[in-house]
């Protein structure tokens, strides 16, 4: 028998609670820092509708910040947790220190993730590796799990000649 099934009710409740918070979790290790927000649309009840721009060090490799920007919904769902984010969002990345990799990295690797509604949708910020041109690209986009949206957007960070970017095998 499955063990959730076996508990009492408020136990399975939690438990389920956990796994659904848990589902979010690796966005919520690498968390944004907020640079700045600024409103869009007036709502009376709730928080304003507004355009937020977060930083994000690139995990893997020093000296990297990643900028993006997107919408957040506000009104009574927005301030809830409830809405859902517009699938739009913008990035750029740029050399903010002395560029150092602790350790290889992939050619291709998904450094961020955050839900952007409530159960289905994700922005995506995947790492790639240009490695004949020695550059980090750096790819933003959203996701859901029937249909994801074309809405991208990219930039790229050169690396000097002599730091050879080092790639996992």
């Amino acid at each position: 028998m499955f063990p959730l099934a076996q508990k009492p009710l408020h136990r399975r409740v939690s438990t389920l609670a956990l796994l659904f918070l848990a589902a979010g979790l690796p966005g919520a290790l690498l968390a944004g820092e907020v640079v700045g927000e600024v409103d869009t649309v007036f709502k009376f009840i709730g928080p304003d509708h507004k355009i937020v721009v977060e930083a994000y060090d690139d995990p893997g490799v020093r000296g990297v910040t990643c900028y993006v920007s997107r919408a957040r919904t506000g009104g009574i769902k927005g301030g809830l947790g409830l809405a859902e984010d517009k699938s739009e969002a913008s990035i750029a990345c740029r050399q903010t220190g002395p560029i150092a990799f602790p350790k290889p990295v992939p050619k291709q690797e998904e450094m961020y993730s955050e839900r952007i509604s409530l159960v289905f949708k994700k922005l995506r910020v995947v790492r790639m590796v240009d490695a004949p041109r020695n550059t980090l690209v750096y790819l933003t986009y959203s996701d859901r799990v029937i249909e994801g949206s074309p809405q991208n957007s990219v930039t790229a960070v050169p690396v000097d000649r002599n730091t050879v970017i080092p790639l996992r095998k």
